[in-house]
């Protein structure tokens, strides 16, 4: 396409840089060494209830590995967490302590990546919590486990929390969306609450079409971006490049190969329009807390200074036990695969007196 004036990422993903990220693509990327990276961990596949779930779940290397959950959202894969996974199984590994070690199981989310589209309506937050927890205690046999999302991952690992209570011994966050009940003889909005609302609602305007879009006709965007591989990439890259902690230079936060690798995930799976309708799914059940309710799970938050949502502690409060509260010198939104040290320190340091 020609090249809007001004600014040359103002009106969407610049041209020039498109042009070096597919020529990088077509000439110098190794998909199949991006596969070994990928199968060099134990992975699976489960049908729950008709819909097909693809899970990396990997060994704990410590005296009592606790098991932890990993969901991830959009537009990410497991692709995020291959750093960090070796990480939290293997903490000795890293100069960590291996009383600190987790086995982790890690799920594509319904209808992206590995798990294909399973045509099944009514697959939002909380139907997939539920599908998560089913994994979790039915299929792997866990009584109990630890939780950690960011994007999606945190809101229907939230909804898990919030539904199925008793197998969850902490939730880690690095973003939430829940939305507490603010009518009824809740207390007033503090003055980092009220700004908050408005710092949403600005974000929105300014950033939120892709949402607005996927969230009322993601079939029809469906066409372009599984028709176009440059199209997808674009729609994607954009995302990582305005939700990272880059200073407007992505390349500072991922390198050509992670953002291809993530893209060609969706490409190869042609799972693009299955992945998307997850934001008509969950406009459409559109959950909020009730009057006096919250997540009663014990509740870490770790808040990224580049996160695209960053409420105040007392919001937060709202909603959840909130039992650590972190704020992180550097980072975003894709923060296992930004910022993975860093993440991991807060999620050890979180589930320690937990276990």
């Amino acid at each position: 396409p020609d090249q809007a004036p001004g600014d040359p990422w103002a009106y969407g993903t610049d041209l020039a840089w498109m042009r070096e990220l597919v020529e990088y693509w077509q000439t110098k990327f190794n998909w199949r060494a991006q596969e070994a990276r990928l199968n060099a961990f134990p992975q699976f596949k489960v049908e729950l209830g008709g819909v097909d779930i693809h899970y990396l779940h990997v060994q704990g290397k410590g005296p009592n590995p606790m098991p932890l959950l990993l969901s991830h959202g959009w537009p990410g894969s497991v692709f995020e967490f291959l750093v960090l996974i070796p990480m939290l199984t293997d903490p000795a590994r890293f100069g960590g302590d291996p009383a600190d070690a987790f086995t982790v199981v890690a799920p594509s989310l319904p209808g992206y990546g590995f798990s294909p589209d399973s045509g099944r309506r009514g697959l939002h937050p909380g139907a997939i919590g539920d599908l998560f927890a089913t994994l979790m205690q039915g299929v792997l046999g866990y009584r109990r486990f630890g939780a950690q999302g960011g994007d999606w991952g945190a809101h229907v690992l939230t909804r898990l929390a919030h539904r199925h209570p008793d197998l969850v011994t902490g939730l880690h966050l690095n973003l939430t969306n829940a939305r507490p009940h603010l009518g009824d003889g809740a207390r007033p909005l503090s003055q980092a609450e009220a700004e908050y609302l408005d710092e949403q609602a600005r974000w929105r305007l300014a950033e939120g079409a892709y949402a607005a879009i996927q969230g009322t006709k993601p079939q029809t965007l469906a066409y372009a971006l599984t028709d176009s591989p440059a199209g997808l990439l674009a729609w994607i890259v954009e995302k990582f490049r305005a939700w990272s902690d880059c200073g407007g230079d992505v390349e500072r936060a991922f390198s050509k190969d992670e953002l291809l690798t993530n893209a060609m995930i969706y490409w190869v799976t042609g799972s693009i329009g299955s992945s998307i309708r997850l934001y008509y799914e969950r406009d459409r059940e559109a959950w909020v807390l009730g009057p006096g309710e919250r997540i009663e799970v014990p509740t870490g938050f770790a808040r990224f200074p580049a996160e695209i949502w960053r409420p105040p502690r007392e919001w937060v409060e709202r909603s959840f036990d909130l039992r650590r509260w972190t704020e992180m010198p550097r980072g975003g939104h894709f923060a296992a695969l930004e910022e993975p040290e860093l993440l991991v320190q807060d999620v050890r340091a979180f589930f320690r007196p937990l276990r």
